[in-house]
């Protein structure tokens, strides 16, 4: 295949991140269409990638207008409405990036997947997170085993998310899919499954306590244990009136601490702890500095790459329909146990016999 021709649906809040990456994808795709519904999101969109692309590119309101113009969509729209664009597009023979959640339910999810399947069309979650440069060092640097075996790994994201009423999908329960948990920590559990492995048993508890917007959950904890026996963390919100972790993974192995805070962007690795006396304090030589970078924005154009390139060489992306599915299962499940007050069993849930 030539240069693919990408068209974006959906140009803002979340389309205007991926606007922003357009011009580092130039060397493998052609940027030729655009869509949304509101005309001066579309018309600022189209502005952009017009001088991105190098020429002019169709524009329209209407996403099924775009099929004779594309080669495969990015999908930035209401959660609601994913399930069916995409399948309008994966039974057009277009390859979809989907951006998160994959789909609102179960159903969705697993007819989605089967009819790009059908089509041999590429699905991929647009999950940023796992693309990251700085994400993707922190996964080299577990894997290379030098930094000693990961047995915990938590993340924290504290941040302050209150919809305009113009956005009524987002305060709607049934059309954002969830709560906070569901629409925003799906990211984190597909990054605690990617560097944990096999999730067996996991619990969530949240509250809309301080987010009374949110129709469910505004504050999770959720907690994972892996087959190996690692246990993984998520605590989220979307009412966080200040912060200390921010944004912050810390992944605690048997030499030390990796800690990597957005805010710095730097990956630090401490080995400070004394095992004779773990309250002595530590030198400073013992906090090293591994990364840093920057950039601090939803550097969507790694993802998209990715996306891009699997297409190319015909190649299964990291995040297709079925880890996908299986990270969106466990929260699933979590949500269940959740309202049994039990333990969610995480056990067979990745469709991995699915796989070709």
């Amino acid at each position: 295949m030539e240069r693919i021709r990408l068209g974006l649906i959906g140009c803002g809040g979340m389309g205007g991140e991926h606007l922003a990456g357009m011009s580092e994808l130039m060397d493998i795709a052609d940027v030729t269409a655009a869509c949304d519904i509101n005309p001066k999101t579309l018309e600022t969109a189209v502005g952009v990638l017009s001088k991105v692309a190098g020429h002019e590119i169709f524009a329209c309101s209407d996403y099924k207008d775009l099929t004779d113009y594309v080669d495969a969509v990015v999908v930035v729209l209401p959660h609601h409405l994913h399930y069916e664009v995409g399948t309008f597009f994966a039974r057009r023979g277009k390859h979809v990036l989907m951006e998160k959640p994959m789909c609102n339910t179960e159903e969705e999810c697993v007819n989605l997947i089967e009819a790009c399947e059908e089509n041999h069309v590429t699905l991929m979650t647009a999950y940023p997170v796992r693309y990251w440069p700085e994400i993707v060092k922190l996964k080299e640097l577990i894997d290379s085993g030098e930094y000693g075996e990961l047995f915990n790994m938590s993340i924290w994201t504290e941040q302050y998310t209150k919809y305009p009423p113009s956005s009524g999908w987002a305060l709607s329960a049934k059309k954002l899919g969830g709560g906070q948990f569901f629409s925003h920590g799906c990211h984190y559990v597909d990054v605690l499954l990617w560097f944990l492995g096999e999730p067996v048993e996991g619990m969530h508890m949240g509250t809309n306590l301080g987010t009374p917007w949110m129709e469910k959950e505004g504050t999770s904890n959720a907690v994972i244990r892996f087959k190996n026996g690692a246990l993984g963390y998520h605590f989220g919100t979307w009412g966080a009136r200040g912060t200390e972790h921010g944004y912050c993974f810390q992944l605690h192995t048997t030499k030390g601490l990796l800690d990597w805070h957005r805010a710095d962007g730097k990956i630090l690795f401490y080995e400070n702890c004394n095992p004779d006396m773990p309250d002595e304090a530590a030198p400073e030589d013992l906090v090293h500095v591994l990364w840093e970078d920057p950039d601090k924005s939803k550097k969507t154009q790694f993802e998209t790459r990715h996306f891009l390139e699997c297409i190319r060489d015909g190649k299964r992306p990291m995040t297709d329909g079925y880890s996908s599915l299986q990270g969106l299962r466990c929260i699933w499940r979590m949500y269940e146990a959740e309202e049994k007050g039990t333990v969610a069993d995480l056990r067979g849930l990745g469709l991995d016999q699915g796989r070709k």
